[in-house]
C-alpha cells in the first residue's frame, strides 16, 4: 500500500532538547573531532562563544527525537522493515551552545510514490530559547514495495 499523500503538510508536536556540554563532548568524540570548541572547557570559556559550542552536525541529534513519531505514525501505516534512510540536508543557522533549550518542530514536506518504493520527505526546524533559528533539516526515507 503507498504512503499516502494526503499527509503532505501533516505537523508533529514540538519537542525541546536541553542541550549538554558532556553530550557535545561525548558527540565530538564520536565523530572523531577533538576541536577544542567542542571538547575543552577553558578553551571554550575564552572564544568567541563563551562556553562549549555542538559540531554543526550535532542537530542530527535533536532531529532524531522528532523522527520516530512519524516512524510510529499509525496514520502513516509505514512498513518498517522495508524503510532505508534515502538522504539528509542540512541547513546551519546558528551555533548551538552547551546550555541552550533547542525547540523542534516536524512536518511531512513531500511524498512521491514510485514503481517500487515510495519516499518520505521530512523537514526539521529548530529554534533556541532566544527565538533564533539554529537548524533546518530535510529528512529523506523510502519504503521499499
Amino acid at each position: 500500500m503507498p504512503i499516502d499523500a494526503r499527509f503532505i503538510g501533516k505537523t508533529y508536536p514540538a519537542y525541546t532538547y536541553e542541550v549538554g556540554k558532556e553530550k557535545i563532548k561525548e558527540y565530538a568524540r564520536a565523530i572523531k573531532n577533538l576541536d577544542p570548541h567542542y571538547v575543552d572547557d577553558e578553551f571554550a570559556q575564552k572564544s568567541q562563544y563563551g562556553a562549549i559550542i555542538a559540531p554543526p552536525t550535532f542537530a542530527v541529534v535533536i532531529g532524531a527525537y522528532l523522527i520516530e513519531p512519524i516512524f510510529m505514525d499509525k496514520d502513516l501505516n509505514l512498513n518498517m522493515p522495508m524503510i532505508v534512510h534515502g538522504e539528509q540536508e542540512l541547513e546551519f543557522l546558528e551555533v548551538i551552545k552547551a546550555g541552550d533549550s533547542i525547540t523542534s518542530s516536524a512536518r511531512i514536506i513531500d511524498i512521491n510514490n514510485k514503481e517500487k518504493l515510495d519516499v518520505i520527505a521530512i523537514e526539521v526546524k529548530s529554534k533556541n530559547q532566544h527565538g533564533q533559528d539554529v537548524c533546518r533539516g530535510i529528512y529523506t526515507f523510502v519504503e521499499r514495495k
